[in-house]
């Protein structure tokens, strides 16, 4: 059973094209996670955005991790309701998205919240907005440590930043932030150093900025840098993939000991000519930013070849055609977790081979209340 161990026993009540989440696999990618820091929870803030799911987030609370990661309002939304200690939303926030966050504030006083920024247009409008709503409120710096998305870099700007920020009477410093998702080296070894080598001068300049904030914090990092940012412990670390665990990752981090907690499941249902058979996984249901060969492996097929996705199909090339029927189910690893599940409202909890619940996908939805 050890090879097979996703097949599913009563799969004529799971649905497809559709996800199922793997009890067990799930609890043992947390305990997993919490190992590599060492039991030291307050280390982590796992990333809402893979899993977006309220039942997720009270089985990552009830194992003692009580600080997380979001990009939305609405994760950080089911992470307050879910009963989270704090939230960090790491996307610089624009538009209504900064009302929006205030009002959560005020409905979630139990939760501590707070927001990156990387500039002083930014940081003027968040202490007005705040002033406006009689708020307090946390802020991250957003360091640029070489991937150049977001963030601003180690230097005079930051300094400008940081002096600004003292006449800001409605934001609080909380510390620096800090993302490294471009290093994904499979060698963790040149990973390791290059990480390092990013992370250097943010360091130093955060030293430098203890003697003022002393309890300011650095959150350092997501799932491929994890393992290297965990040695350290003055950092924050920020897994978020690591939780579900895909194909992707578990190609590239071979040093992380995670197990496939997300698989889609899939139906033929058509073969339309010899050697080809049609499934109902189209790029409407896996994430499909990568190349057609880095979408989906399945599990239970040998030899294929995914020709082709459209909205609802997915054509395989397949050997011996004679042996699969329409209605068979096949089982995919997504090479992207993250927005695969985005792409749907539930999934289906598997434990001890059974479908024994269903799980909404909450913070799928861009506006949940707030």
């Amino acid at each position: 059973m050890e090879n097979n161990w996703y097949i599913i026993e009563n799969v004529e009540t799971v649905d497809s094209p559709s996800i199922a989440l793997y009890l067990e696999h799930l609890k043992y990618n947390i305990n997993e996670m919490i190992s590599l820091v060492e039991g030291k929870t307050e280390r982590l803030m796992p990333h809402i955005k893979t899993n977006k799911m309220p039942k997720v987030m009270e089985l990552l609370l009830a194992s003692g991790i009580s600080n997380f990661k979001a990009s939305t309002i609405s994760e950080a939304e089911i992470a307050a309701e879910a009963g989270a200690k704090s939230v960090l939303i790491a996307h610089q926030l624009v538009g209504p998205k900064v009302d929006r966050l205030l009002s959560l504030i005020k409905h979630f006083p139990n939760t501590q919240f707070s927001t990156i920024l990387d500039n002083m247009d930014s940081a003027e409008l968040l202490n007005q907005k705040a002033l406006e709503h009689e708020i307090k409120l946390n802020i991250y710096i957003d360091i640029n440590n070489g991937m150049n998305r977001s963030g601003i870099e180690i230097g005079p700007g930051l300094d400008e930043l940081m002096a600004y920020l003292k006449i800001c009477n409605s934001l609080f410093f909380k510390g620096l932030h800090a993302y490294d998702g471009h290093l994904r080296d499979a060698d963790f070894t040149i990973r390791k150093g290059k990480i390092e080598k990013g992370v250097k001068d943010v360091e130093t300049y955060f030293e430098a900025l203890r003697i003022d904030y002393p309890a300011a914090e650095l959150i350092c990092g997501g799932t491929p840098s994890f393992t290297s940012h965990a040695l350290q412990e003055k950092r924050i670390t920020s897994p978020g993939t690591c939780v579900l665990w895909d194909w992707g990752y578990g190609e590239k981090l071979t040093e992380q000991n995670f197990k496939h907690a997300a698989l889609l499941v899939t139906r033929i249902i058509s073969k339309p000519t010899e050697g080809i058979i049609t499934i109902d996984l189209g790029h409407k249901s896996v994430a499909a930013e990568n190349p057609i060969d880095k979408r989906v492996k399945f599990l239970n097929l040998d030899g294929y070849e995914l020709l082709s996705q459209s909205e609802e199909h997915g054509v395989i090339q397949v050997k011996d055609w004679d042996k699969f029927k329409v209605g068979d189910v096949l089982y995919g690893l997504p090479y992207h977790i993250c927005p695969t599940i985005n792409l749907h409202d539930e999934v289906s909890v598997i434990e001890n081979g059974q479908k024994v619940d269903s799980w909404e996908i909450t913070a799928r939805k861009r506006k949940i209340r707030f």
